[in-house]
């Protein structure tokens, strides 16, 4: 008889408890509110979803957003004249151009425009190379800073332990590599990235004691490349008829492992809290 997984981790209850710390901080605060500049280019739904929802996470904490809603054939110096605008803006902490951008317009010159300063999404080659080196000054990619954090609160070390990330983005798999190998608290993990070329998938997968897919597929992960007793964070939000699924089958893989994030209220909720974490951090630095 199959056993019920040790630990669901509830990803939006730890992110509710984290926006409250911000919250005390900001009211706290003396002078101006945080502020978090938000350039979004063109109509792809889900990013016009995931904006709403890193509003409504500003309105929640007491922190101010001020949003660039641009049409889809904005042209690429227009988009780059906004985030200068906000570069320059002293009152801004953050910037925040969602992706991804419209084809004609190139990502990485967008994210090579934002001051590294105000990049709170983490992406600019200097915060990169900051966290490669662990120099915690500069700013961690939301998701898996989110990642790390809800590894933190609900009591998993990585300490020792192999980690395997399915998924070698510059979003998730390769700062995810970075944080979990650092010589750091919450870190000092052993750490494979498994991506398309990889071979014997499945046996690499049961080697893990922390098993991390962000690989974009529906139920990628099954219940035969897990092993038991596993720790299995899903970062996947794949729309599969009219249900949200993971890149986890949830239902199957819930029976063999230790603790599992579901999809929803797992690491979405997480990667909204680290941003707004990273403004406050850009905002408190400002301030000093």
């Amino acid at each position: 008889m199959a056993r019920s997984c040790e630990m669901i981790i509830d990803g939006r209850a730890i992110a509710a408890e984290i926006e409250k710390e911000i919250q005390s901080q900001i009211a706290a605060a003396n002078g101006r509110k945080p502020c978090l500049g938000v350039i979004l280019v063109g109509t792809h739904p889900p990013s016009h979803l995931y904006v709403r929802a890193k509003i409504k996470a500003c309105e929640r904490v007491g922190m101010i957003s001020i949003q660039r809603f641009l049409d889809h054939d904005t042209p690429e110096n227009i988009v780059l004249e906004e985030i200068q605008k906000f570069n320059q803006d002293p009152t801004v902490d953050g910037i925040l151009v969602q992706l991804p951008l419209p084809p004609h317009i190139n990502a990485q010159k967008i994210i090579h425009a934002i001051s590294p300063n105000k990049d709170v999404d983490g992406l600019h080659p200097l915060n990169a190379g900051k966290l490669l080196t662990g120099d915690s000054s500069g700013f961690v990619p939301c998701t898996p800073l989110g990642i790390k954090v809800l590894l933190e609160r609900s009591g998993i070390s990585p300490s020792g332990r192999h980690v395997v990330i399915l998924g070698r983005s510059n979003l998730v798999g390769k700062p995810m590599a970075a944080l979990m190998m650092q010589n750091a608290p919450g870190a000092n993990a052993t750490v494979t990235i498994a991506h398309s070329h990889t071979q014997k998938l499945q046996e690499l997968c049961l080697l893990a004691d922390i098993l991390i897919a962000a690989i974009g597929q529906p139920k990628f992960v099954t219940a035969d490349m897990v092993k038991a007793g596993a720790v299995v964070v899903d970062v996947g939000i794949n729309k599969l008829g009219d249900r949200l699924v993971g890149d986890v089958d949830f239902e199957n893989v819930k029976d063999k492992c230790g603790a599992i994030t579901p999809v929803p209220r797992g690491v979405g909720p997480m990667t909204i809290a680290m941003l707004l974490s990273n403004t406050l951090k850009s905002y408190i630095h400002s301030m000093r």
